[in-house]
């Protein structure tokens, strides 16, 4: 029988091998990812956060490090997550579908050269991929955080738009590299717009 130790280092080990795998073949997606937010933040723009269950919380998470801070004091940058707004999810499910709850808020609050940050573990989310289409309806661009073979969510990119895929099938490795891509993004927003020096 496996003992409790044992099941917690391949935990470690398999993370750790899904991050160096991500960091190699999506390394420099993540770098261009981090430019265009920091270039559409500079310019005025916003970026609308969206996904599910524990993605979901992930987009929260970076909202609120735009928002508030990540590592280093800074005026607040226009970041929303469209997963907090309990009266707009449900009576956007209620009257239409699930599917809606994400686009109709981006409909609502997108404007042309604002950027969507779309999670889905599985790229298969269909309310991510509806946000997506109504994304690029408004002249939106998306960065994609997705794992597995990149599902209908890598199908749906276009134009300006990433996507950043975990190298990985499991879902919580997956979602363990998305929150690392993530702080990656912020402080390199951070990096960008607020003087390499206090880096």
């Amino acid at each position: 029988m496996m003992e409790p130790l044992t099941r917690i280092e391949q935990h470690f080990a398999a993370s750790i091998a899904a991050k160096q795998r991500t960091l190699e073949s999506m390394g420099p997606r993540i770098a261009r990812a981090a430019e265009l937010l920091a270039g559409r933040l500079r310019q005025g723009n916003k970026i609308l956060s969206c996904g599910n269950g524990g993605s979901a919380a992930d987009a929260q998470h970076f909202a609120a490090e735009l928002v508030n801070r990540f590592e280093i004091e800074r005026p607040g940058l226009a970041a929303i997550a469209l997963t907090t707004d309990s009266s707009a999810l449900t009576s956007i499910a209620n009257d239409h579908a699930f599917e809606q709850v994400f686009a109709r808020q981006v409909q609502a609050l997108g404007r042309d050269g604002d950027v969507l940050l779309a999670i889905s573990t599985s790229g298969n989310s269909p309310n991510v991929v509806a946000a997506m289409d109504a994304a690029r309806q408004l002249g939106m661009s998306t960065i994609a955080l997705t794992g597995r073979d990149g599902g209908r969510v890598a199908a749906q990119l276009g134009g300006e738009d990433i996507e950043i895929r975990v190298e990985a099938t499991a879902t919580a490795r997956i979602q363990e590299t998305h929150i690392l891509v993530i702080h990656c993004l912020c402080d390199v927003v951070d990096w960008l717009l607020f003087g390499k020096e206090q880096a």
